[in-house]
């Protein structure tokens, strides 16, 4: 079975760390809806499997569609595909689009989770990011969304801002564990080329994040978690047992996956990836003549590998060598393993059976290791 990933590219403001594609700009967007429609019913042949385990409508912010840009989408994707029986339908949204009307909304036309853009319940923080929700919005929202019934969510933390202490970062997480939150994702803040937040750092009208402040947040993170009963089964991802998000999973284990919208991505769970135009007004020609505007790479043999390094590494089960040896050949694996020592010896990577699994101190250095273990 194959993943669906929806890009709505549009949000009320810009946070000032965001480098996704979007716009602030809302007169195109019922163009752009009905460019979306038209392409998931273009689509033909890009991945055999018709039958859909996952949705995921990202951004952007997607919790400003209407009902009847929702309706519309999964109208479409029903005349395409065939959509499992309990599969998982995420929808992200903001807190401060979030009430008991739309929920019921949501429920109705098949969103059975949430991910919610939470960032921070300190006011100061929001309003340095330029959030477009408030600290009340960040705590009423999660009342909102139990009380309508959706027991599978998540919400979304930043961590390492030049305004948060290691003290914010524990009254987040105490908040979590009081609401009893069953997914978690935390990302560093990172300061990326072209945001605004890039832009008030070279000017010194901001501080700079501080690499060492953020490891030692992320061992905080790692200690309050674990206490708290939640399970890191990815390097930036919690869930208390049985709320993983399979979405996300699937891109971890390398499942096939349609990507819909600007900007979205497309994986045939072989070796070819396919990327649509990062243009609104450019996404709209195309497809109204008909043509879905996309790149597409053909991943060599040695990419999948390095590809698959990199992902594995970052999940609890780790990188599987009865697998590498199965597509790639022993001779992958000698030399994976002949990398691997120097970490196996200092206690950044262990043995498990047949898996490689980064240790705690380990996934301080993920990336790192995973290159010098690429092909």
């Amino acid at each position: 079975m194959a993943g669906i990933y929806i890009h709505i590219p549009f949000c009320k403001q810009a946070c000032t760390y965001c480098n996704f594609h979007f716009s602030v700009s809302l007169a195109n967007k019922e163009a752009v809806i009905a460019a979306l429609v038209k392409e998931i019913l273009l689509e033909t042949d890009f991945i055999a499997d018709k039958i859909i385990e996952t949705i995921y409508i990202g951004g952007g912010t997607p919790s400003i569609l209407t009902e009847l840009d929702l309706r519309r989408i999964f109208n479409a994707l029903h005349q395409k595909f065939t959509i499992a029986t309990g599969a998982e339908i995420t929808l992200e949204a903001n807190p401060d689009d979030i009430n008991k009307n739309i929920l019921g909304i949501w429920k109705k036309i098949g969103v059975n989770r949430l991910s919610v853009g939470l960032q921070s319940f300190n006011e100061a923080e929001l309003k340095w990011m330029n959030r477009a929700h408030n600290a009340t919005q960040s705590l009423a929202c999660i009342d909102e969304i139990q009380a309508a019934g959706f027991n599978n969510f998540s919400v979304d933390l930043i961590y390492g801002s030049p305004l948060q202490s290691n003290e914010d970062l524990k009254r987040n997480f105490e908040i979590i564990a009081k609401k009893n939150i069953p997914h978690i994702s935390c990302y560093a803040l990172t300061v990326e080329k072209g945001t605004a937040l890039n832009k008030l750092i070279k000017e010194q009208e901001s501080p700079n994040v501080n690499a060492a402040k953020q490891a030692d947040q992320f061992q905080l993170l790692l200690h309050l978690m674990k206490a708290g009963g939640y399970e890191q089964y990815e390097i930036s991802n919690f869930s208390k047992k049985g709320f993983r998000s399979k979405h996300n999973s699937s891109y971890w284990q390398g499942k096939p996956y349609y990507g819909f919208g600007p900007a979205a991505h497309s994986f045939n769970g072989i070796n070819k990836r396919r990327w649509n135009i990062a243009n609104n007004s450019l996404y709209i020609q195309s497809i109204n003549k008909n043509t879905i505007p996309y790149e597409e790479e053909i991943l060599t043999i040695s990419q999948e590998l390095n590809e698959y390094i990199m992902t594995s590494l970052r999940t609890i089960e780790g990188l599987d060598l009865t697998f590498v040896e199965n597509k790639f050949g022993k001779e992958a694996v000698a030399s994976i393993l002949s990398e691997a020592q120097q970490y196996l010896l200092s206690g950044k990577m262990e043995q498990q059976s047949l898996s490689l699994i980064l240790t705690k101190e380990g996934k301080f250095f993920a990336d790192g290791i995973a290159a010098d273990l690429f092909a």
